[in-house]
């Protein structure tokens, strides 16, 4: 009786899982295995909020094991040593796993290889199941990676897609192989309320409603904030709840501007993490590096604090970021909009801004996070990284009527319209009857000192 062993990590599904399928045909009985990662812990990324959403995915993963006569094996530690010993235990002869891209990714599937290998044992790492491509898939000549989007955008569209795999019908796992409790979301401590639910079969069933009702009109409503008419499928390709290869199919049989908008997505989510594969370190250092001197110091960290709180007096911006504290998600353009204006309005490091976005998204991606960070400080892969966007003209152009802002600012409710965009223009007895703070800055001057930092005045 051969036995292989699944390690699952960003991969937390039953449908189109190449790992999983691999082990399948390669042995009579499978060990389908989670680690809970102490490295990982170590490193501040465990937040509650993804904490709590890997809870369900694992109760909802092992669930669709059980009902295909196996069950998922819960293991704490080091990922290395858990692997090697559940290996030892099974008389595995394989493991396979999905390829990360991040340094913490390599660096663990170059030890898990030593390892195992040690004992003689193999290691099968699979290329595009947390990616619709494989990073490096696709380089530029005399290259390693795609600098700039838009071409890579091309040539990824270009490529041909690996088929979809089915779930498997059946998963035999041995006897005797030990388990600690799946997780259950209500341990954990410090969950944004709104936090929304985990797993493969949520996933599904999100994606399917919103294929129904919301892929169309995509490329016309992606940017409407009040509209909420993103598909907030993000949490599960972070998690791999969904494969991003079979998204990337279905939402190209659909076919429309509306599906050629959200395949464009995918692909800027494949170019992040092509990006971050080849160039680790940009995680936490600067991808081109400009030198910036970051404003530090007292009224620094108060405006940090009052950013990070919603206190900023700038309506659409303090509304992304409550929004944030209460779901663990912010809609995209919020995203766009809290980024720059923390790294441009108040010229703080994209580092302070973006760990406090992995300290409560759900969906927080080294990948993504960092390097859509890194694209609006002006020190990533934007092509114009001396863009400014001002949150007065974009709150009234994404959101017209100010529903949005008063959906999350509730102090300003009472004002009617598009004018809760700029509540310091109201007449001074009726701003007093809102408990709504001051801007932290005044827009012009702000912009006057970015430029100025910038050398461009």
């Amino acid at each position: 009786m051969t036995v292989s062993v699944v390690l699952f990590t960003s991969d937390l599904r039953l449908h189109d899982h190449p790992p999983l399928r691999a082990a399948l045909r390669s042995a009579d009985e499978v060990v389908p295995l989670f680690v809970h990662d102490d490295a990982l812990a170590a490193t501040g990324f465990a937040a509650p909020n993804r904490r709590a959403f890997l809870a369900d995915c694992l109760a909802d993963l092992d669930a669709g094991l059980r009902a295909r006569g196996g069950r998922l094996v819960v293991r704490s530690g080091d990922v290395a040593d858990r692997v090697r010993e559940i290996a030892a235990e099974a008389g595995a002869g394989e493991v396979h796993m999905a390829a990360g891209v991040s340094g913490f990714a390599q660096r663990r599937e170059r030890r898990l290889r030593d390892a195992l290998r040690a004992d003689g044992r193999h290691l099968c790492v699979h290329d595009a199941v947390v990616t619709v491509l494989a990073p490096g898939a696709v380089t530029p000549a005399g290259s390693d990676h795609y600098a700039v989007f838009t071409p890579y955008f091309r040539r990824w569209s270009r490529e041909r897609l690996r088929d979809v795999m089915g779930a498997p019908r059946a998963v035999r796992v041995p006897d005797g192989i030990g388990s600690g409790p799946v997780p259950a979301r209500e341990r954990v401590d410090g969950v944004s309320q709104g936090l929304a639910t985990g797993g493969e079969s949520e996933g599904r069933r999100r994606w399917t409603a919103w294929r129904r009702r919301g892929l169309a009109a995509y490329e016309d409503r992606h940017d409407d904030l009040p509209g909420d008419a993103t598909s907030r499928l993000s949490p599960h390709l972070h998690f791999g709840t969904l494969s991003p290869v079979e998204l990337a199919h279905r939402a190209r049989a659909s076919d429309g501007p509306g599906a050629a908008a959200f395949v464009r997505q995918l692909c800027w989510r494949d170019f992040h993490h092509q990006v971050l594969a080849a160039r680790p370190d940009a995680a936490v250092a600067d991808y081109r590096p400009r030198h910036d001197r970051w404003r530090t110091g007292t009224t620094a960290r108060e405006e940090i604090t009052a950013w990070k709180e919603g206190r900023t007096g700038y309506p659409v911006v303090d509304a992304a970021m409550r929004q944030l504290l209460h779901e663990g998600w912010m809609h995209n353009r919020g995203r766009l909009l809290a980024a720059s204006f923390l790294t441009k309005t108040l010229y703080v490091d994209w580092r302070v801004g973006a760990r406090h976005f992995l300290d409560w998204l759900v969906d927080g991606d080294v990948a993504d996070n960092q390097l859509n960070w890194q694209w609006v400080a002006g020190t990533g892969t934007d092509t114009r990284p001396n863009r400014v966007l001002n949150p007065v003209v974009q709150g009234r152009r994404f959101d017209p009527d100010g529903a949005y802002v008063r959906r999350w600012v509730p102090e300003l409710a009472g004002i009617d319209g598009p004018a809760v965009h700029e509540p310091w223009k109201l007449r001074k007895a009726e701003r007093a009857r809102y408990a709504y703070p001051e801007p932290l800055v005044d827009l012009s001057d702000a912009l006057t000192r970015f430029r100025r930092a910038r050398g461009r005045e």
